[in-house]
């Protein structure tokens, strides 16, 4: 019992009372949404995984070297984002529609006017035969969507590889799974077909669920450099005395709470953002290297590559452009920086 204050004086108050559990009862179910995530943290801090992940990350790196043509299209650089994320739609979209035909009212074989029993329900002869299709581009459209979601999967941390990993294992027992069923309604075994593709799309959503925990929880996929778009109004920032940046070596310097990579190269003075677009890496602790007759900079942790006049991607595996500032020397010796307004190059 409490005590409750009122205007004359302190009278009691009864409290709820609370039950206990007995020995054999358990609390209440949760809902399964929070079970999910508490698995996918799991998978990031599962070590077990490390090996698997270690033999197949290196043997990507070999199959697919940095900065080739194939391994930027992979990534989706020509695209100005990543490929996986929109080819994924494709199989996923075609074996959902799939699935729902086959459960529509007359999908089956059915002879013509035994349907008459069902009176009101309308017949969608064609649906078998649109599932079957459905399921042969839902096919055909992983493989590129296998060979995107690699090439990305190939340049992540270890611990977002150990969720991608789990992820490709799930999608890829859903495309089994599809298969199996395709073969099956091609051999005229509808019933199991559909049971098939009930369990693919269990699977494939299993899948979708870890894809979405590596790009949106652990940021798989999305720019990690700082936003610098806020600065533009203000005009021209004091950097630093243009004589505190060695010639030719990358430094960082910040502005505010922003790290900024500068290097000097003669009297030209060019400013990025520090933080890699694709996964944050320290761009002042990398090379200076010429990437189509323009001097850049190559990240040190995945071999990003920018153009050092305007932050562009040369090469991947990131594909949002670097953050990038137009620089000016004061008569004082002092660099000034502004971000630099979109499509205006040095």
């Amino acid at each position: 019992m409490v005590w409750q204050l009122s205007s004359g004086g302190r009278t009691p108050r009864s409290t709820p009372r609370v039950r206990r559990l007995g020995r054999h009862e358990s609390p209440r179910r949760t809902l399964p949404l929070p079970r999910l995530a508490a698995f996918a943290e799991r998978v990031e801090r599962t070590p077990a995984l490390d090996g698997p992940v270690r033999a197949l990350s290196d043997a990507l790196v070999r199959a697919l070297p940095s900065g080739t043509r194939l391994d930027d299209v992979l990534h989706g650089v020509p695209f100005g984002q990543p490929a996986h994320p929109a080819l994924v739609r494709l199989p996923l979209g075609c074996w959902t529609s799939a699935v729902l035909l086959d459960f529509l009212p007359g999908a089956h074989l059915v002879p013509e006017g035994g349907i008459a029993r069902w009176p009101g329900v309308q017949r969608f002869p064609g649906a078998q035969q649109a599932s079957t299709a459905l399921l042969a581009a839902g096919l055909t459209a992983a493989l590129p969507s296998a060979a995107t979601g690699l090439a990305d999967w190939s340049a992540l941390h270890r611990y977002q590889q150990r969720v991608g990993l789990v992820h490709a294992v799930a999608q890829g027992g859903a495309t089994t799974l599809f298969g199996a069923s395709l073969l099956a309604r091609l051999i005229g075994r509808h019933k199991t077909g559909k049971a098939l593709s009930l369990a693919g799309l269990a699977a494939a959503s299993a899948g979708a669920y870890l894809g979405g925990h590596l790009a949106l929880r652990l940021g798989a996929g999305a720019s990690h450099a700082e936003s610098i778009e806020h600065l533009s109004p203000l005009g021209w920032h004091d950097l630093c005395p243009v004589n505190d940046l060695p010639d030719g070596r990358p430094t960082r310097r910040q502005l505010g709470y922003l790290s900024l990579l500068a290097l000097r190269q003669g009297s030209e003075v060019h400013v990025l953002s520090d933080h890699c677009a694709h996964l944050g890496g320290p761009l002042h602790q990398g090379r200076v290297v010429t990437a189509r007759d323009a001097a850049c900079i190559s990240c040190p942790w995945h071999g990003s590559v920018f153009r050092l006049s305007d932050g562009a991607v040369m090469h991947g595996p990131a594909t949002a452009r670097q953050p990038s500032f137009e620089c000016q020397v004061t008569d004082s010796g002092w660099v000034q920086v502004r971000p630099r307004t979109l499509g205006k190059r040095a």
